[in-house]
């Protein structure tokens, strides 16, 4: 379904392959990194708002509903006993009815990543 390849030759640096997809992360200075690219936090709460944003904009299309433009946000928070969270905020420039807003915050709520992180999907690693 999704394969990525990362290597890493310089520091915190990462090139990522994604298909044909070149993509690149780092930590940032104060972590350390030299800030080439999104951290790895950063990545994943793009994979989370892409998804988002597609699925959206999927349903809304069977339904024949204008959503105009999707503004996904995404922010990622650590509370000082180790408990994590992310808080998503969505925006359409579309003219939605309150039964469209619940309807799309429903289905945020299902998308293929959401449903991937809530679930703590199992990590196998092995080396070559």
């Amino acid at each position: 379904m999704a394969k990525v390849a990362v290597h890493s030759t310089h520091k915190y640096q990462q090139a990522i392959q994604a298909r044909h997809h070149q993509l690149s992360a780092d930590e940032g200075a104060g972590m350390g990194g030299d800030d080439q690219g999104p951290n790895p936090y950063e990545l994943l709460l793009s994979g989370l708002g892409a998804c988002t944003s597609i699925t959206l904009r999927m349903y809304a299309e069977r339904k024949g509903w204008t959503l105009g433009d999707i503004h996904v946000d995404l922010h990622f928070y650590r509370d000082e006993d180790g408990g994590e969270h992310i808080e998503r905020t969505l925006y359409c420039s579309g003219d939605l009815a309150p039964e469209q807003r619940e309807r799309l915050l429903d289905i945020a709520g299902k998308t293929p990543v959401t449903r991937t992180v809530l679930q703590g999907t199992p990590v196998a690693t092995q080396w070559k």
